[in-house]
This record gives C-alpha cells, sequence and structure tokens, in this order.
C-alpha cells in the first residue's frame, strides 16, 4: 500500500532528532487507558474526532498515528488524515508490535497534564542553561513533548515560578527533576519517563561525567563539556542556546545508536 505505513524500524530510527513525526496514540480510550505506556512524544487524540483535532496541525508536517495492531483504527486515522491533505502514516503492527520489538516507551503520566486540548506542556529551569539543562530540554523535546515549551527564571524563582505558569520546574536542587546526589537532572527525567532505550543510558553516562567534572568513566564528556563551555560563549539568548545545544545532542545520539546498531 506504498507509504500508507511504515515501518517499526524507519520510525525508531527517526526518533530523537529533528526531523521525527507528530505522532498520535489513536488507540481506542479503554486500550489506552489501561496502559501505562505510549511511544515516545506520542499524544492520545479520538480517532473518530480527526476533524476536530487535525485543525491544529502545522501545515505539511508529516504524522504516524497507531492502534493496538494496526488496524482498523489507526487505518481509518489515517484516511480521514490524508482526506485532509495531512501527510499521515499508521505505525504498521500497532503498539503491540512496537514493544514486541524493544523500541522505546515512556511511562504516559510521568508528563504534565495538557493545559488545553492540543497544547504543549510547559516547563521552566534557569536562565542561562549549562550543560545539563540543555540536555534535559533536548530530552523533552525529542522524547516527551515535540512541542514543549522551555521557560526561563531566575534561578531563586524557578520553583515559584512553576507554579504560576503551570509548568513542571527541572535543573534546579530541591526539585523532582532536578541534580540530586550523584545524579544530574537528565539522570533524573529518564528516572521519571522510565524510559528504556540504551542508547538514552549511554548519553546519560556522558552527560554525568561532563556535568559532575568526573571525566573518566566516559572519554566522551571532556568534549561534550568543551563544546557546550562553547555554545555557552556563543549564544547570545537562552533559547539560541537550545538551538545550538540540540544540533549537538542530536549528533550524539545518532552516534551513539549507530554504535549500538553495529555492536
Amino acid at each position: 500500500m506504498g507509504d500508507f505505513f511504515i515501518e517499526i524500524d524507519e520510525l525508531r530510527g527517526r526518533l530523537g532528532c529533528s526531523g521525527a513525526p507528530m505522532i498520535f496514540d489513536v488507540r481506542r480510550r479503554a486500550a489506552f487507558d489501561s496502559d501505562d505506556r505510549v511511544i515516545p512524544t506520542a499524544h492520545w487524540r479520538d480517532h473518530g474526532q480527526v476533524d476536530e483535532w487535525a485543525v491544529s496541525l502545522p501545515p505539511g508536517t508529516p504524522v504516524v498515528v497507531y492502534c493496538v495492531h494496526g488496524h482498523q483504527v489507526s487505518q481509518a486515522a489515517v484516511a480521514a488524515l490524508r482526506a485532509r491533505n495531512v501527510p499521515a502514516r499508521a505505525l504498521r503492527h500497532g503498539f503491540e508490535g512496537w514493544r514486541e520489538s524493544g523500541a522505546a516507551t515512556i511511562l504516559k503520566d510521568a508528563r504534565p497534564a495538557q493545559r488545553e486540548e492540543g497544547g504543549p506542556s510547559r516547563w521552566v529551569t534557569s536562565i542561562e542553561p549549562g550543560l545539563d539543562r540543555i540536555a534535559c530540554s533536548w530530552f523533552l523535546r525529542r522524547f516527551v513533548d515535540k512541542e514543549a515549551q522551555i521557560c526561563f527564571v531566575g534561578a531563586d524563582q524557578v520553583e515559584a515560578s512553576a507554579v504560576e505558569l503551570d509548568a513542571v520546574a527541572f535543573g534546579v536542587t530541591g526539585v523532582a527533576c532536578g541534580r540530586n546526589g550523584d545524579g544530574c537532572s537528565f539522570d533524573a527525567f529518564l528516572d521519571r519517563f522510565g524510559i528504556d532505550d540504551t542508547v538514552l543510558v549511554e548519553l546519560a553516562r556522558i552527560v554525568r561525567g561532563a556535568e559532575t567534572g568526573q571525566l573518566e568513566p566516559a572519554p566522551e564528556s571532556a568534549g561534550l563539556l568543551a563544546l557546550s563551555r562553547g555554545i555557552s560563549a556563543l549564544a547570545s539568548s537562552d533559547h539560541e542556546a537550545l538551538k545550538r545545544g540540540f544540533l549537538l545532542y542530536d549528533a550524539l545520539y545518532a552516534w551513539r545508536r549507530s554504535e549500538s546498531e553495529r555492536a
């Protein structure tokens, strides 16, 4: 059926980079509610209400939808999306095929509730993001919510601003997604979302070494530290630092994944 379906390996290969499609979980509500996991960045939508939620999709954005097994529910959603000229594809074999293949999933309830239907999640951290907080922001956009809003305030106002902004605080001491003990905030995010991705575990080791100054366990940590300091020196704003840093983490993730596939 041509490009109507996307294969599991193709979608897995596109996660963790800027070109990943928007992903929607269209399992029937009972099936969705009974499962604690979703594919990274996926948000639930009612497959019978495509006309209501498709209007908010950015024009031309590639979309992937999945149901339990890739049968009538996801295929009906794709048909309706394509009728609206949305470049949508159904995940062949659905969520169960994805899970059985060993591809990464995340805990769906670890994400904050959407502030409005279809709206992005919101996260807040301190200004002048360094290595660890850029890594966390990259993780949020690549594995949690492609449209996540990252907000910056003074370090002493992060927790209070999280309340005002209806956001989740991260990257500062004392918050759930902060640096605690010998770990870093990136570790806290992987724990929170329970993501079962060995490549991210390896990346976390590199980030941890660079952030804590313990460079011996991962020789790549020294290079990451130097490049991160260069990004901070070049960036004229916090959001520019994220833009530059995301390219770095895209490359690191792609490298670790290719090394893992060759092993």
